[in-house]
């Protein structure tokens, strides 16, 4: 089975930029996701939110990724705030301790509050 090569779209909202992610999160995003948070940041919003709810496959790769774009949030004074995550991911987030860094949310809409 291909991998799905990582798509991200930008949306900005009142106060937030929204990255909508839809495939795989492993070492082919890099570039992807990198281009999208700073591209989520050209308006310096204060808070970024990842939409994980169309991502199908994250390895340990991917995680790495997040904790990487985690890193460039915190220096910079931003927020980042995570919803969608399937139940699987959730738990590796928590086992990885990445909850304690980020607020993860059920939805977009609580996710923007």
């Amino acid at each position: 089975m291909a991998a799905s090569q990582l798509e991200a779209s930008v949306r900005h909202e009142k106060d937030a930029s929204v990255i909508d992610l839809k495939g795989e999160i492993n070492s082919f995003a890099e570039a992807t996701l990198n281009t999208a948070y700073e591209e989520a940041t050209q308006n310096d919003a204060k808070v970024v939110v990842l939409n994980f709810k169309d991502v199908g496959y994250m390895n340990s790769t991917g995680i790495a990724l997040i904790v990487g774009l985690l890193a460039q949030a915190r220096k910079s004074h931003r927020e980042l705030r995570v919803f969608g995550l399937t139940d699987h991911y959730l738990q590796i987030f928590e086992i990885t301790r990445l909850v304690d860094f980020m607020s993860i949310h059920q939805d977009e809409k609580s996710a923007l509050v």
